[in-house]
């Protein structure tokens, strides 16, 4: 590759870009969803078990022949950074993209508006993205399923809720103004599910201390 290598980040890549970034875009897609949709058996699972784990781009007229009764709406955009990669690593740095979203992702070109020294402008980048085609994407599933799943599962890459977290706060930095219903709203479910598994343990702790006493104090 001789020109600039540009590439779309709308998940961890965020939060943990490719090496070789020589130039940042923030910008956001328009007639596409960001969606827990896809599997993993690999960062976000294992071989043996391939949990929802990472998120996938859809566009909304196909996202509605898996999900008719998606409740949130299509005002909704998606956010992510454009990385503009240097020439010399632009090769180097799409192979290692290539392993990295390997597990169902293939490439696609979209438009993502963006603003350069105050400008609106429209770019063109390459998007790693899980087709509805493809053996690991999943599809649609209930929120509180898919928040259940989503707390309870783990990778080589971390806990898929810390996926979740980073995700929904990487979204807030980059687009105070934004909302992402689908994303917070797992947020939302899965914290709720962390604070009540909290709670159960100090009330376990507790009895358990409680008891304790009792014995102690009995002999």
């Amino acid at each position: 590759m001789s020109k600039p290598y540009v590439v779309f980040g709308y998940g961890s890549l965020i939060w943990k870009p490719p090496p070789h970034v020589i130039e940042e875009t923030p910008g956001f897609l328009k007639g596409y969803v960001r969606r827990f949709a896809q599997s993993s058996n690999d960062h976000r699972g294992t071989p043996e078990v391939s949990p929802i784990g990472p998120v996938t781009l859809i566009h909304i007229d196909e996202w509605n022949k898996f999900s008719s009764t998606d409740i949130f709406p299509h005002e909704d955009v998606v956010w992510g950074i454009a990385y503009t990669i240097a020439p010399v690593y632009a090769a180097e740095t799409k192979t290692y993209l290539d392993y990295r979203e390997k597990n169902g992702y293939s490439e696609a070109t979209v438009d993502v508006w963006g603003l350069r020294d105050g400008e609106e402008v429209v770019i063109r980048p390459n998007v790693y993205v899980g087709q509805p085609d493809n053996p690991a994407f999943v599809g649609s599933e209930p929120y509180d399923k898919l928040a259940k799943h989503i707390w309870s599962h783990q990778g080589a890459s971390g806990q898929n809720k810390d996926y979740l977290y980073k995700l929904s706060e990487s979204i807030r930095r980059l687009a105070p103004e934004s909302h992402d219903s689908h994303l917070f709203t797992l947020e939302r479910m899965v914290r709720a599910i962390d604070a009540a598994e909290a709670q159960d343990f100090a009330v376990g702790n507790g009895a358990k201390k409680s008891l304790s006493l009792t014995v102690s104090n009995s002999g």
